[in-house]
């Protein structure tokens, strides 16, 4: 087991058994795909993964990103997984093939970038980034910018990023100042700053396409007036050469962990001459930016989760080969003269173990199935789609804050179970811990998350979404009660159905009422409750499909393996699931001490 970072047997499982992709090779979109084509790209990923990523992953660490002379220095690593990534089409493998790409399933990448997320997650935002700004050129530029910048980048030749934040503003869009004078050619002169941009500047690509939201001048206040433009860092010459385009790497920000993922102070038009290029409508910038926003969502969650998986199996071989104490006799007592157990034989310490291994493998589970709903809605019409769309868009919310939030958990059981050994350089769950709580911040963090879920996706159009998500969880609850053994944990899942109906029965009325600072008060409280009935409902969809296969014989899994399943679906009924029951009792106290009143009592 050792150097084991992810389960190639946990990820054939939930991809093909549990959420059934092969269906999707049905379609005609993948109809070029197979199962076969699938374990060879898993298989190859992973190769890789143990020869160029994870080696180099700990040097990283040691060896951060910095800014020197108006430029990022990164680790070479970097140069590697870009051009594999090209040369292997990675980056662009979901796009059309008129595009560029290979038409594949997001669920077959997300995948595949788990893989990749678990040996070194510091490396993965480099093509993931560019493939998401790609895919929003494909989707919303002209034709002319497509041509001039997505094929550089799917190659892997040209690194994308995505600018939002800017000093003034953080995560409030609606207070960006940097702006966009049109010209007689028909670009824009940018001008402005941007900071926290991942992956935003390095020696190893020859340029960067920026998707810089900025205001033309004139347009509305606040998010209404935002647009969205492609600035590249050096612009193309009719001759095909490059020139500068005024985009200054003003500085880097060193950060607590992903010390090899470069993040940096952008500033734009310093010398009046920054050039952009509109993308779609004027105005439209920020919904064109949530196609990006939505899709890197779902790769924060798919990358904490790889670095708890990765944590998962590095305190797991260290419990296995830890002797320390001696196991309790039939007395009560330690015997001396026995020799010291391994630690992983300590029921708190396989309690830790198991809370691990139930956050990583329901988290995966989740991002599958959040996967599996945007390729559905890819190619689905009508009802059909739009009924995906609201799946998707109810999930995603809780698909990056679940194994963000939990991750960290995960990873922090993980230091515990090596001790003082764990707050140590000597051993890697130090570096698992700093470099996954920064997953609860990306791309939103947990109290905008929250927000999102209870203002926005459990009540729109009037709780369509969740009515859709309830039917789904129905289903799972209806084909487990076939089986005697699991029925009185399906009969848990319902009854945490009918809680979380009674919680909302509780706080709808105040958004009804006008009241939604009361009604969103308690959102980050209400995504975990709600969150942890999701996993519940992916652990029992996990434990029918592996208890279906026990009973049938029909599998190609060890028995351990499968048992394994069920054991860990029972740990967490009964460690996590009943969580939901304190957590309701928080929501819907009568008593209001966050919001402020006629008296503040914080200093």
């Amino acid at each position: 087991m050792a150097n084991q970072y992810v389960s190639m047997d946990n990820i054939r499982f939930t991809m093909f058994d549990v959420h059934k992709i092969e269906r999707l090779f049905e379609l005609a979109r993948f109809s070029e795909m197979d199962k076969n084509a699938v374990n060879m790209l898993l298989d190859s990923v992973k190769d890789f993964s143990d020869k160029e990523l994870y080696p180099v992953f700990r040097e990283m660490d040691e060896k951060p990103a910095y800014w020197k002379d108006g430029k990022i220095w990164v680790h070479p690593a970097i140069a590697t997984v870009m051009h594999h990534a090209g040369e292997m089409g990675l980056i662009g493998a979901s796009f059309d093939y008129e595009d560029g790409g290979m038409q594949f399933p997001l669920s077959v990448m997300s995948g595949a970038d788990f893989i990749l997320a678990a040996a070194n997650n510091n490396l993965t935002g480099y093509p993931g980034l560019t493939s998401g700004a790609a895919d929003l050129l494909v989707t919303f530029a002209n034709q002319e910018i497509k041509d001039t910048y997505v094929p550089k980048m799917i190659s892997g030749e040209w690194g994308g990023t995505m600018c939002l934040t800017e000093p003034q503003a953080g995560s409030s869009l609606s207070d960006i100042t940097s702006s966009a004078s049109p010209q007689e050619d028909g670009s824009f002169l940018i001008k402005g700053q941007k900071i926290f941009i991942s992956g935003g500047d390095h020696e190893y690509c020859d340029n960067f396409v920026h998707l810089v939201l900025a205001r033309i001048d004139g347009a509305p206040e606040g998010t209404r007036g935002i647009s969205l433009f492609v600035v590249p860092k050096h612009r193309l010459k009719e001759d095909g050469s490059l020139e500068h385009n005024d985009v200054a790497t003003a500085a880097d920000f060193q950060k607590m962990g992903q010390k090899g993922y470069c993040t940096t102070h952008l500033a734009f038009g310093d010398k009046d001459d920054c050039r952009g290029w509109l993308v779609g409508e004027a105005n439209k910038g920020l919904k064109q930016m949530f196609q990006m926003m939505n899709g890197a969502r779902i790769a924060v969650g798919r990358d904490a989760t790889g670095v708890a998986s990765a944590a998962y199996y590095s305190s797991l071989q260290y419990a296995m080969e830890r002797p320390q104490g001696r196991k309790l006799t039939s007395a009560g007592k330690k015997d001396p003269n026995q020799d010291q157990t391994l630690i992983i034989n300590h029921p708190d310490v396989r309690r830790m173990l198991f809370l691990q291994k139930a956050i990583v493998e329901g988290a995966f589970s989740l991002i599958m199935e959040a996967s599996v709903y945007k390729d559905l809605e890819d190619t689905a019409q009508g009802e059909e789609k739009a009924m995906y769309n609201m799946l998707l868009e109810i999930l995603t919310p809780i698909v990056k804050t679940f194994p963000a939030e939990k991750g960290k958990e995960a990873v922090d059981n993980g230091l515990q179970i090596l001790g003082g050994y764990g707050f140590t350089s000597d051993f890697v769950l130090q570096q698992y811990y700093r470099d996954v709580r920064i997953m609860a911040i990306y791309e939103g963090t947990t109290g905008i998350q929250s927000l999102d879920l209870l203002g926005r996706k459990i009540t729109m159009e009037n709780g369509k979404a969740l009515k859709l998500l309830a039917k789904e969880v129905m289903a799972t609850i209806e084909e487990a009660s076939t089986f005697d053994d699991l029925k009185p944990y399906a009969e848990v899942l319902g009854k945490k159905l009918s809680q979380n109906q009674q919680v909302l029965n509780f706080l709808v009325p105040f958004a009804m009422k006008g009241d939604y600072e009361r009604f969103l008060a308690d959102a980050t409280i209400f995504m975990e409750f709600f969150s942890i009935i999701v996993i519940g409902w992916q652990w029992l969809k996990m434990a029918t499909i592996a208890k279906q296969a026990l009973v049938t014989g029909n599998h190609s899994y060890t028995t351990d393996f499968l048992e394994g399943k069920l054991h860990t679906m029972k740990f967490y009924y009964k460690y996590e699931m009943p969580k939901t029951d304190g957590l309701s009792q928080i929501i819907m106290d009568p008593e209001v001490l966050t919001v402020i009143g006629d008296k503040e009592l914080i200093a």
